[in-house]
């Protein structure tokens, strides 16, 4: 029998998942497979946007930390983490977060999380200790926010064992405040994804965060012990399939620098069990209020529809954004967030596992998906477990592109099935217009070309040159910080929120810029790519325009509307008030 998205639909997630119990028994991960898409004739146009690795010129050189690197005996080694652009001293530069792991027998000297601050000059300086934020263990995600309104952002990291929030002090310190904040736990858990949001829209950011499996050193089977620890007849690492799924939770911020879980009472725990990854919350059916996406491994995506009334309802497969197009569960890791048709309306580009698709939804604008894999040429690409993505415009045309990062969970398979190799190149997708896209590797310069095991991804300007930058983790190696070195004369314009009604980071806040005759939504993200956080000032590439008309929808419910602004500028908009002073920019 051939199963489809209608019929999951119409049978129920829980029956249709019985019309084979090898989906939720079988093999670890998820065994859906798509055949590459041919490739359409090669444009011929050319691409601006050129990127380099600076990393080690930059100062980023310490490697991150995570399991073992040629071989993995548990699941935890293998998933990795993210890292973060963040303003954390508010100087108008973008510093670096960057999440790590440990190892097995233990932690090698220099294995911790660590903060980069910009120094402005296309150099970082390494202030972990200082900012208090070594930290050593089995981190995963990172969302930023001001969960307090004070002005600084904080951060959210969550992790195999003890999630954290980090108060942002405001001298170049944090705090860990996960305790006093209502946010710690009696057991062990696998944090994975999360995002602040104002899912009530009190002005005060929420917390959701996303499980994973439920997992002990003790208790796990080690590779090829059963049918869950094995991949194309190679034992390897068991799971996600044959390990309990994690539960996903919701917390209210109850204003005072606490947080209430309430994920019973607004219907989270309603929802499907799952092996649930990286969190982004945005309001994808434009009825003004926060929805929360979550990418799921190996088991249906979760799309919580937001009811304005503290509760939330999970719509994922009856809205077309939980499966393949054949109805079939993949093994969901990353998530980008953008307009890539220019219809102002909020799409999906989530990442996937080798010999399978990425798969684009396309949003019909009242929160609506159907599967644009095929249609983009998205679907040409198979060969490699993907990771960390976005949809951002690279080379600032105008038409928003589609970026991944690249890297198997299974290092030991390369030695008897080389085709499958542990470090791959990173892609970019370049916008043609109409709808389609095209495969670059090789025309995006080294730093796209050079093959890493990367897993999170964060997209942000950190030089101030009005091109988009891309920042990767690469397991047991330095970072790579990706500088765009863009030709051409395309225009640009970034724009940074501020809230007063709303939370002060305006996280949720929808844009829409016109330019040019075209329409493109973008939306202030907590969390998106794979476990990361994106530069929070959005970009907009306007190709030729040399002015641009602006709508925002704020958090709070308001609605504005700027026109006729400038373009090659970054502006900052507060709510209420318009156009203010910018903190701290100053163009090289």
């Amino acid at each position: 029998m051939k199963s489809t998205r209608r019929r999951f639909a119409s049978l129920g997630i829980g029956a249709a998942l019985s019309l084979g119990s090898k989906w939720a028994f079988g093999q670890g991960v998820s065994t859906h497979t798509a055949k590459s898409l041919p490739r359409a004739a090669p444009s011929g146009r050319p691409f601006n946007a050129r990127f380099l690795d600076v990393a080690g010129e930059a100062g980023l050189r310490a490697p991150i930390i995570y399991g073992g690197p040629e071989t993995k005996k548990y699941i935890v080694e293998s998933t990795g983490c993210g890292c973060a652009f963040i303003d954390y001293d508010n100087d108008g530069w973008m510093d670096i977060f960057v999440l790590s792991g440990t190892r097995l027998e233990g932690p090698p000297p220099g294995a911790t999380n660590r903060m980069y601050r910009n120094n402005r000059d296309g150099t970082f300086t390494d202030v972990t200790e200082k900012a208090g934020l070594h930290s050593v263990g089995w981190a995963c995600g990172v969302s930023v926010g001001d969960y307090n309104n004070d002005g600084f952002e904080d951060i959210f990291c969550t992790c195999f064992g003890e999630n954290v929030l980090y108060r942002n002090n405001g001298n170049g310190t944090f705090t860990n405040v996960t305790r006093e904040a209502g946010l710690s736990s009696d057991e062990p858990r696998w944090g994975a994804g999360s995002s602040f949001l104002d899912y009530d829209r009190d002005g005060h950011l929420d917390l959701f965060v996303s499980n994973y499996v439920r997992f002990s050193f003790e208790h796990s089977p080690v590779p090829g012990q059963n049918s869950s620890c094995s991949w194309k007849g190679i034992p390897v690492e068991c799971g996600p399939r044959g390990l309990p799924t994690g539960r996903h939770s919701l917390y209210h911020n109850n204003g005072d620098g606490t947080f209430t879980e309430v994920s019973g009472k607004a219907g989270i725990t309603r929802a499907t069990p799952s092996y649930g990854m990286t969190v982004v919350a945005a309001d994808f059916d434009e009825d003004g209020w926060p929805d929360i996406y979550v990418a799921c491994d190996s088991t249906p995506s979760l799309l919580f529809m937001n009811n304005h009334d503290g509760t939330f309802r999970e719509e994922g497969v009856l809205r077309g954004a939980a499966l393949s197009d054949d109805g079939m569960e993949q093994a969901g890791m990353g998530v980008g967030v953008g307009d890539y048709d220019l219809d102002g309306h909020l799409d999906i580009f989530k990442t996937h596992f080798a010999d399978d698709a990425n798969i684009l939804y396309h949003n019909d604008g009242k929160g609506n998906f159907e599967d644009a894999t095929g249609s983009s040429r998205l679907g040409v690409e198979t060969r490699y477990v993907c990771w960390g993505a976005g949809i951002v415009d690279l080379d600032n045309d105008g038409y928003p592109d589609l970026f991944m990062v690249t890297g198997h969970v299974y290092p030991e398979v390369e030695r008897r099935l080389p085709q499958y190799p542990n470090k791959t190149p990173r892609a970019v997708f370049r916008n043609l217009g109409h709808g389609h896209l095209e495969e670059l590797v090789e025309e995006a310069g080294p730093g796209v070309q050079a093959a890493h095991c990367s897993r999170g991804c964060a997209f942000g300007d950190f030089d101030n040159d009005g091109d988009i930058d891309i920042l990767i983790v690469n397991l047991n190696e330095p970072p790579s910080l990706l500088r765009n070195d863009l030709s051409g004369k395309a225009n640009w314009i970034k724009v940074r929120l501020q809230g007063v009604k709303s939370n002060r980071s305006a996280i949720g806040a929808r844009v829409l810029a016109h330019y040019g005759g075209k329409i493109q939504a973008q939306a202030v993200l907590s969390q998106s790519s794979f476990f990361s956080a994106n530069d929070p000032r959005l970009h907009f590439g306007l190709g030729s325009s040399t002015a641009v008309d602006l709508e925002v929808f704020w958090p709070s419910g308001l609605h504005e509307r700027l026109e006729h602004i400038s373009a090659n500028q970054l502006i900052t908009i507060e709510e209420k008030t318009g156009l203010i002073p910018n903190r701290g920019w100053l163009k090289p």
